[in-house]
């Protein structure tokens, strides 16, 4: 019986590694999302029950070690070297020239071009096909052990060659399976795609946190995490492109074939490389890339064009640390300098003031450039930008172009050193900044620069849970001057929204009969639903219950309210500065008079149970538990939940894609766990 398990065992470590690579490295998953979760729990299940089987290639494992309190120094078993750069057909020649000097063989060799990806230069070590070490570039000769980090990269095997099983369609022909060396080191480039570098910047300013400048420097920070799970939560990924060393087997020599062989182990590879019988049609095919760039899911600052022949380019040597086989051949740069003429200021649709400059008009990439951005008023200030300066600009694909900083040898002494706004640039209300953040908000809940975004959160599901209200109608009710705040959606009446393009009788009745519905809901709901800077849903909870209705609330002063267990001085200013807001006390009486202010009851006795007593806060997405999923699971168990993390704080829950309280709970030395590890504490 043991045994029949243990060969399921196998067999499900094997299928789920391949479904694994199927969905991260191919993009081609052959089962559903329910199915691959049915398969890794069976083999959650059985690990559970024999934790003596867990090895190391086990897909569980991905995120599993402690953080670490710095990271040891591996030295690598050979040199992992730069290339030197070409920067145009002549410089590439001209390479070709003199390395045809030293062997005449290169007249006659094949070239491959690869794509130069603007990430972190990676090692990765395997023992008898198992992934056991792996570390950063470093020094090139010496780099730091991240393994732990590298191991929750969903795009590494962590056993090779990637096992292949008999659930595949029968359309699929098995591809050929290489037996690796006893000993492989191999090369890549980990990276945070743009597009997932792009939604994580919206979500973090959106929460009004500290946005990243670039992929590159996003996925460095993010393997060089001393916390594994702060690194399982970025999307991180990567390519391998090199073999840098193998004892105990046969691996290709030449540079195309490495790239067939590593793909076939179940490496990641670059789908855009090429082979070309001769120099000038590399050449030619990297310059398609100088525009077409942007169409590649990562930064890449540059093609590189290899010697096929790896045995002829090692003996071509080097030049200082340079290999002659190789050059980098580096893409038109983007990045130009201009005079900064002023500072703008845009308020987004949740309140948060954002800088940008005004330029004078300059090309870059075959664009005029005349606004950029500034990322946040601390960027200014420790960049020590001002007005009046030549700056920096750089523009990537079709990101917005941003400022990398001043010139300061360009100035002159009539720069002018810019001060952050105290009002509102849409409203004219006063703004706030809270000591340790980033962000300076409007709290006016009818600014109209954020309206829409107001009224949208206002009606969403997770506060009023206004059915039929969706951001189309939401546009058109604010265009049509029928709804100046969220308290106005309480006063329509059908004959204007008859009026309205697309409304007739049963849409409109439709639509009173949800608002007059929303009228009944809790008070916790509408507290979350005003959109008050740090309070969501746990903590709209926490208030309602203190408090009882919303006069008791908008009453209270900073010290009474930070008695509360996780709620901190900034946010008890935030929940102050917005009740002592003449536009917001006008709001409440308007939704008074409509008869929407609910009570609750005030101090709700919980439950005892397995997590009394511990206080969670919960970031990022859990791969079961929805954001009410799991306030009700820990509250069921007897725990409490908080919006952000103290030293109070027992455990922060952490999922994927979460903010900066991931990086505070590290800073505060807050014990961070996953859904399972919340599951089993539950279970005691």
């Amino acid at each position: 019986m043991a045994d029949k398990l243990l060969s399921r065992y196998e067999e499900l470590k094997a299928q789920v590694n391949l479904h694994n690579y199927r969905y991260h490295v191919l993009d081609a998953p052959i089962i559903s999302d329910l199915e691959y979760d049915r398969l890794l729990n069976e083999l959650k299940g059985i690990e559970s029950a024999h934790p003596e089987w867990i090895k190391s290639d086990s897909p569980t494992q991905r995120a599993g070690a402690r953080p670490a309190d710095r990271f040891d120094k591996i030295r690598h078993p050979a040199s992992i070297l730069s290339l030197a750069n070409a920067f145009g057909g002549d410089d590439a020649r001209a390479w070709l020239e003199r390395i045809s000097k030293i062997d005449d063989r290169v007249e006659k060799a094949k070239f491959v071009v690869e794509p130069k990806i603007d990430g972190l230069s990676v090692v990765l070590h395997y023992r008898d096909g198992m992934f056991v070490q792996g570390a950063t570039r470093g020094d090139g000769e010496v780099g730091e052990d991240i393994t732990s980090n590298l191991r929750t990269i969903r795009a590494i095997p962590l056993r090779i060659p990637v096992q292949t099983v008999d659930d595949r369609p029968k359309t699929e022909k098995p591809s050929t399976v290489h037996r690796p060396p006893s000993y492989l080191v191999v090369r890549g480039e980990a990276f945070l795609p743009i597009k997932e570098f792009d939604e994580l910047n919206r979500k973090l300013e959106e929460a009004g946190e500290k946005t990243y400048l670039n992929p590159r420097n996003t996925a460095a920070g993010s393997l060089r995490q001393l916390d594994p799970q702060l690194t399982a939560s970025r999307p991180l990924t990567l390519l391998v492109y090199q073999i840098i060393h193998s004892e105990g087997g046969k691996v290709p020599t030449s540079q195309w074939e490495i790239l067939e062989y590593l793909k076939a182990l179940g490496f990641p590879v670059t789908d855009v490389a090429k082979r070309f019988n001769d120099l000038d049609s590399a050449i030619a095919y990297t310059e398609t890339w100088n525009e077409g760039r942007d169409k590649l899911p990562y930064e890449a600052d540059g093609m590189v064009i290899k010697i096929d022949d790896l045995t002829l380019a090692a003996e071509l040597g080097f030049v200082g640390k340079d290999p002659r086989g190789a050059i980098a051949f580096k893409f038109p740069a983007r990045e130009v300098t201009t005079t900064l003429n002023d500072i703008g200021v845009a308020v987004g649709r949740t309140g948060v003031l954002t800088p940008y400059a005004i330029l004078q008009p300059v090309e870059i990439g075959g664009v005029v450039v005349e606004r950029a951005t500034l990322h946040n008023f601390d960027f200014i200030a420790e960049k020590d930008i001002r007005v009046g300066d030549r700056v920096l600009i750089k523009r990537a694909g079709e990101v917005i172009p941003y400022v990398i900083g001043p010139v300061v040898d360009a100035r002159s002494g009539k720069e002018k050193t810019y001060k952050p706004p105290t009002k509102c640039p849409a409203c004219g209300q006063a703004v706030e900044h809270f000591e340790g953040e980033v962000a300076w908000y409007c709290v006016n809940a009818a600014c109209p620069a954020q309206l829409v975004r107001n009224i949208e959160h206002f009606v969403s599901r997770g506060a009023m849970d206004i059915v039929g209200l969706g951001i189309k109608i939401v546009e058109q009710l604010i265009e049509s001057g029928l709804v100046k705040d969220v308290a106005d959606l309480f006063t329509l009446k059908k004959e204007q929204l008859l009026e309205l393009e697309g409304f007739a009788d049963k849409k409109a009745e439709n639509l009173l009969k949800s608002l007059e519905q929303a009228k009944a809901q809790s008070l916790n709901r509408l507290i979350a639903a005003l959109g008050i800077h740090g309070v969501g849903e746990v903590m709209a909870g926490d208030l309602s219950r203190a408090f009882g209705d919303l006069s008791a609330l908008s009453n209270t002063n900073a010290e009474e309210l930070q008695q509360m267990e996780g709620l901190g001085p900034n946010i008890a200013e935030s929940i102050v500065d917005w009740f002592s807001q003449p536009a917001n006390q006008k709001l409440l009486k308007k939704l008074k008079a409509a008869n929407v202010w609910p009570i609750a009851k005030k101090d709700e006795k919980k439950k005892d149970g397995a997590l009394t007593g511990f206080t969670f806060v919960v970031t990022g997405t859990l791969p079961t538990l929805s954001r009410d999923g799991v306030k009700e699971f820990i509250e069921q168990n007897g725990g409490k939940v908080t919006d952000s993390v103290s030293k109070k704080t027992s455990y922060l829950v952490l999922g994927e894609n979460p903010g900066s309280k991931a990086e505070k709970a590290q800073a505060l030395g807050v014990k961070i766990i996953n859904e399972a590890e919340l599951r089993k504490l539950a279970n005691g």
